[in-house]
């Protein structure tokens, strides 16, 4: 069986701005990507998400920018439009996006159940779905969710809760898609050293998440790096496109099951 390359090939990256959806996006376009398309939601990740498109840019890739709430769903369907209308085709999408509410239950706001799900649950699977309406035959779809799926741990409730349906859109979404060869998966990391987890974590917690990791003493903080998943995503779209509804744990043994 040949498996596909990335050579020529057009992504979408939800998050592709910055943290692990920028690094995706440059392992991409030295992969052979041809077109790349880089999401973002807020105005304070327009100048990283400019500076990686740039950086792309110079290696030779064509780029596009695109700024929105995903879990509006014409500006999800809007986003898969414009890579058409750009590129011709999409082959790949990878989702990165979310948002972490860390609390006791007892403090879970309407609003904080709200915003984390919108995030988490409404907007990953109208990710799938428009991926699915647009992507050429053997293409691939990743989510990236949380190791916390795993977790037995309090003030967790909706962050992982928000999460955890998008394991069932990945299998439904295989299921489906599959006749036209489309492989989705989802990976979940465990604690990353980005600023996207230090917002959340007392001291205290960031020293345990540190050291929870079967193999933490061999990460320079304990935590998984961006650049431990980004060779994951990159093998699920390639060689490993053979893998298909799977949900994969890549955090060094900090959960299992």
């Amino acid at each position: 069986m040949s498996f596909p390359t990335l050579q020529g090939k057009v992504a979408v990256i939800a998050g592709g701005g910055k943290n692990l959806g920028a690094l995706i996006a440059n392992q991409f376009a030295d992969a052979g990507a041809k077109g790349l398309v880089l999401h973002y939601n807020s105005d304070s990740s327009r100048e990283e998400t400019e500076k990686t498109a740039a950086a792309l840019k110079a290696k030779g890739v064509d780029v596009l920018t695109f700024q929105g709430d995903l879990s509006v769903v014409d500006n999800c369907t809007a986003m898969f439009d414009q890579a058409v209308a750009r590129f011709g085709a999409v082959n790949v999408a990878i989702n990165t996006a979310g948002v972490v509410i860390k609390k006791p239950i007892l403090q879970v706001t309407e609003a904080d159940y709200e915003k984390s799900f919108a995030a988490n649950s409404k907007a990953a699977f109208f990710f799938i779905q428009q991926a699915g309406r647009v992507l050429a035959e053997r293409g691939s779809i990743v989510t990236i969710v949380s190791s916390l799926l795993a977790a037995y741990t309090d003030s967790y409730a909706i962050y992982p809760g928000s999460k955890a349906p998008v394991e069932h859109y990945t299998r439904a979404a295989s299921k489906e898609f599959g006749a036209r060869g489309i492989s989705v998966n989802a990976i979940g990391p465990g604690p990353m050293d980005t600023s996207f987890f230090y917002g959340q974590e007392s001291k205290e917690a960031v020293a345990y998440h540190s050291s929870a990791a079967a193999l933490s003493g061999y990460s320079k903080k304990g935590l998984t790096d961006i650049e431990d998943i980004a060779p994951f995503v990159k093998f699920l779209v390639t060689e490993g496109w053979w893998m298909t509804g799977q949900t994969i744990f890549v955090n060094g043994g900090y959960t299992t099951r």
